[in-house]
């Protein structure tokens, strides 16, 4: 991951929302780039996550291409009553040939054949959300993206993904940066 390309959200707060579920997440496997639909669930997820998200201050919403993002982002962005920017570059990371395996198949620090290394993801993502110029962002991407945010803003992560549809507000202090539910 370089610092060439660190985004001018990273000057302020900003919001981030994993999409809802969907059925490979509810199966445990890696779904990638995989374009996947929510369920009923996810899509439940999703209509909590506006409710929670209608106070806060947000100015505009950007998303991940991905079927299960731009929904999400559809669902908040209607309560919201603002447009969806899609940016290409924050969808989530290609696993090449562990798409649609089970979760249990990664080893973690190896790239599968046909994958994006996690640097190369990183660079895209770092590029794609570069892009973003609104005083107060909503973030709709993926645990991969959520995870690059994380270690390029040197907030600790846990091992576990960040949960289906939950808003966080990334805020700068002095000390550096960290993670506020919503």
């Amino acid at each position: 991951m370089t610092d060439q390309c660190k985004p001018v959200l990273f000057e302020q707060p900003f919001y981030f929302l994993r999409h809802g579920e969907t059925r490979m997440n509810a199966d445990r496997r890696i779904a990638g780039s995989v374009d996947t639909e929510l369920t009923e669930l996810g899509i439940d997820q999703a209509r909590q996550a506006a409710r929670a998200l209608a106070d806060q201050p947000i100015t505009a919403i950007y998303a991940s291409p991905l079927q299960r993002a731009r929904d999400t982002a559809a669902i908040v962005a209607e309560r919201l009553r603002l447009p969806i920017v899609s940016i290409a570059e924050i969808a989530e990371r290609n696993w090449g040939v562990l798409e649609g395996q089970p979760r249990a198949s990664r080893v973690p620090g190896i790239t599968p054949q046909g994958a994006e290394t996690f640097e190369a993801f990183a660079d895209r993502v770092l590029a794609g959300l570069a892009k973003i110029d609104a005083a107060v962002p909503l973030v709709v991407a993926h645990s991969g993206v959520f995870r690059v945010l994380c270690r390029s803003l040197a907030i600790v992560e846990t091992q576990a993904p960040v949960a289906n549809a939950l808003p966080l507000r990334f805020e700068p202090h002095p000390q550096g940066w960290q993670l506020v539910g919503i």
